[in-house]
């Protein structure tokens, strides 16, 4: 959801808020408490701008966070049943929808504004587990691309090994990669655009990906790192945008296994041919940032789309389904064997047509100069 706060800051006017909500399709609501006829009539010309001008931006970023976390098939975050019997919830949530993209800072670990919660989502090593990436909290509308606006891109999930869970701090850890779906050739394709990215995977299973967490390794806690890349401009030093979220697990087993990690901060450099790349020149090959997948964690063949993924792709599924594995152990494929096909967000009509980036930029500078004239402040929030 899109907002646009107003309020008229005249002299012997009291402070009233407009505010205009635009969701992810382009709807648009509104709500007035404020302005009076005269400013009102002053702003009727003036909304539909900035309201074209919101909703062009939003599409434009198209920003995501990862949100829920499934286990063997059943959604553990959201579901009701484990809501009530598991606890708080085990997800680190971000603040915002943003991204990260100075790798050297700590944000680069669990993202910016996040703190450990009290929960911890409690798995055996061996079990399935699933992460849900979506543009906007709560909206789980598999009608709506799981991060939209050709933010291609890796995914890649890493966990550590910490001594409490609840209260772990994300750059002090030590990461092992135990998933990965990042790149495929498309022979068809004519750039890096056109290719096969694990973020197109995400958005035909509705924002889901599957990982196994490794059977060998030891018992206790653990911190769970979802990632994903997007490199539409990542042509330039610290173009590359980091959507991250951390989950706080409790691992059972009889493993024994605890494998060497990277430091976050410290394993990216914003030079990483993984990182800065331009996607939109034809690509030969592409290499991920950070380590190789932990030999016993899992790949996914990007293009593969959403195999095998029926039983949580119908979000509040039965708690008796069971999700699929990720893929197999071994690098990062590049052989590609199907071929995928991601949704669209449905256009814009009306007042919240798409415009051009140059579109965009006259519209915000009418929109300022009319809204400014008025004694009016805006926040585009």
């Amino acid at each position: 959801m899109k907002r646009i706060y107003i309020y008229n800051k005249r002299p012997n006017r009291q402070a009233r808020t407009y505010i205009l909500a635009i969701n992810s399709l382009g709807h648009v609501s509104h709500t007035q408490t404020s302005f009076g006829p005269q400013l009102q009539d002053n702003m009727k010309s003036v909304l539909c701008t900035v309201a074209a001008v919101a909703f062009g931006v939003a599409k434009v970023a198209a920003h995501a966070t990862f949100q829920d976390l499934w286990i063997n098939g059943v959604d553990y975050i959201s579901y009701p049943r484990f809501l009530s019997t598991h606890g708080a919830s085990c997800a680190r949530l971000p603040r915002s929808n943003s991204p990260v993209q100075d790798v050297t800072s700590k944000d680069i670990a669990c993202n910016a504004g996040t703190s450990p919660v009290s929960g911890k989502c409690r798995v055996a090593a061996g079990d399935i587990v699933t992460v849900e990436m979506h543009q906007q909290p709560g909206d789980r509308n598999c009608a709506n691309e799981a991060i939209g606006g050709d933010h291609h891109g890796p995914v890649q999930v890493y966990i550590a090994a910490v001594s409490d869970a609840a209260s772990a701090v994300g750059s002090d850890a030590s990461w092992f990669k135990i998933f990965a779906d990042t790149w495929a050739s498309n022979p068809s394709g004519s750039n890096g655009d056109a290719d096969f990215w694990g973020s197109k995977d995400l958005n035909k299973c509705c924002g889901l990906m599957s990982v196994k967490i490794p059977k060998d390794i030891a018992p206790g806690d653990y911190l769970l790192r979802a990632e994903e890349l997007a490199l539409h401009a990542a042509g330039s030093t610290g173009g590359g945008q980091f959507y991250m979220t951390c989950f706080q697990l409790t691992v059972t087993g009889s493993g024994t296994a605890k494998p060497s990690g990277v430091k976050l901060p410290g394993a990216y450099a914003a030079s990483d041919p993984g990182i800065l790349v331009n996607i939109h020149a034809p690509m030969a090959t592409y290499i991920a940032p950070g380590p190789t997948v932990y030999s016993g964690g899992s790949t996914k063949s990007a293009g593969t789309g959403c195999q095998n993924c029926e039983s949580t792709c119908a979000v509040g599924s039965s708690p008796t389904s069971s999700a699929s594995n990720g893929g197999s152990g071994g690098g990062p494929s590049t052989t590609i064997r199907t071929s995928t096909t991601t949704r669209s967000s449905s256009n814009p009509t009306g007042c919240t047509a798409a415009c051009t980036s140059n579109a965009v930029a006259l519209a915000i500078q009418a929109a300022l100069q009319e809204l400014l004239a008025n004694n009016v402040t805006v926040w585009n929030v």
